[in-house]
């Protein structure tokens, strides 16, 4: 028979192995392990070959800056570039395009190329911040499809290569609702409290809930903005706020519904077949996130070279396979066959629309986000 002492030993080491499981199986934010779509073998080959090739790359003079929204790249695909040109690349990740635009602009000189959402890059055009593409350099634009170029904000695509484009809907668990879900309100429903998950992000919760009312997503009517944030406001007790640690809680069944992007979604549902994706009724965002260049920058042609590495079509397939979302390069499409989550419906298109900068809107919409946070 064990001692008390014995025993209680035992109970605190048992305690500690708990919480040591427990902080590697939920552990959150950016530094959780990212998410991958190959098994643990391929892993291992891929660490390996990083090892090898860190070596190698410490030898290389010339160095490019990337800043880019997290879990967004097939890391080997950089790796890749890398040996090919003889550079360094120095990656880095965002989690939102908020928290990339202070970045930037309290460190102007930090970066050379972003991958910013539209309305952002929109932004950063009108403020002039970014530098003008020599095509030339970056002959691969031609393999993105048409639908994806000239977007409003820059009509020749002076400043911007779309790189992924998605949607923004709902993902719910299959087997904890009582019918499928079409419409925004789910995430106000007060019968799934404290299981309702919203992505931390300004423009999308405010957008959701302008297009649940029947409004633009790009509304600055300030009668309009204040009945979102009332709905907001009184939403605030029913969830939890997060970025990639609530797909996490929806692949684990903790959640019932949640805010999410299609690419996030894509990711989740191959991991739980319980879970669906759906765009609203009421309708939702539909985006084309881009590569641009920072004015100051200081590797021009470089950066060009990296853009243009990353528009091939086999890039462009890596990088699909490991986000879920749907690169603009149109022949990186017939790798993934019909899914309906990368490759929406015209119908379903058709009831989006895209986020724009506004300047007044932009502080009225900071201004209700920081009261509802």
């Amino acid at each position: 028979m064990k001692s008390k002492n014995g025993m209680l030993v035992a109970i605190v080491l048992i305690g500690i192995a708990l919480i040591i499981i427990m902080a590697v199986v939920f552990g959150g934010g950016k530094n959780k392990k990212k998410y991958s779509t190959v098994n643990n073998n391929s892993n291992s080959a891929m660490a390996q070959a990083k090892k090898e090739h860190e070596k190698e790359r410490q030898k290389y003079k010339d160095v490019l800056y990337v800043y880019n929204a997290a879990e967004y790249m097939d890391e080997s695909t950089i790796m890749d570039f890398e040996k090919e040109y003889k550079v360094r690349v120095e990656y880095s990740e965002f989690e939102s395009n908020e928290d990339m635009y202070k970045d930037i602009t309290s460190n102007p000189n930090k970066y050379d190329v972003l991958v910013p959402s539209d309305y952002m890059i929109d932004r950063l055009i009108k403020e002039d911040k970014l530098a003008k593409l020599d095509k030339t350099k970056v002959t691969n634009i031609s393999n993105v499809a048409t639908e994806y170029l000239a977007p409003e904000y820059d009509k020749n695509n002076d400043y911007v290569i779309p790189y992924m484009t998605g949607t923004l809907g709902i993902l719910y668990n299959t087997k904890k609702v009582s019918a499928p879900i079409d419409s925004w309100t789910a995430l106000f429903d007060s019968k799934y409290k404290g299981k309702i998950l919203m992505w931390d992000s300004e423009r999308d919760c405010l957008g959701a809930t302008l297009k649940m009312l029947g409004y633009s997503m790009n509304s600055k009517n300030s009668s309009e903005l204040n009945e979102v944030q009332s709905k907001l406001s009184a939403q605030r007790s029913l969830v939890r706020y997060g970025e990639e640690e609530i797909r996490d809680m929806m692949i684990a069944g903790e959640g019932i519904v949640s805010l999410m992007y299609s690419g996030e979604a894509k990711n989740a549902i191959n991991q739980n077949s319980n879970l669906a994706y759906v765009i609203p009724k009421e309708g939702g965002n539909k985006w084309v996130d881009g590569f641009v260049i920072l004015k100051n920058t200081k590797h021009m042609e470089m950066a060009q070279k990296f853009i243009n590495f990353m528009c091939r079509p086999n890039i462009a397939v890596r990088n699909m396979t490991t986000t879920g979302y749907t690169s603009a390069i149109k022949g990186a499409w017939g790798e993934f066959g019909d899914d309906k989550v990368m490759f929406p419906s015209a119908e379903e298109l058709s009831r989006c629309e895209a986020f724009l900068y506004d300047k007044e809107a932009t502080e009225l919409y900071n201004r209700i986000w920081a009261k509802i946070k």
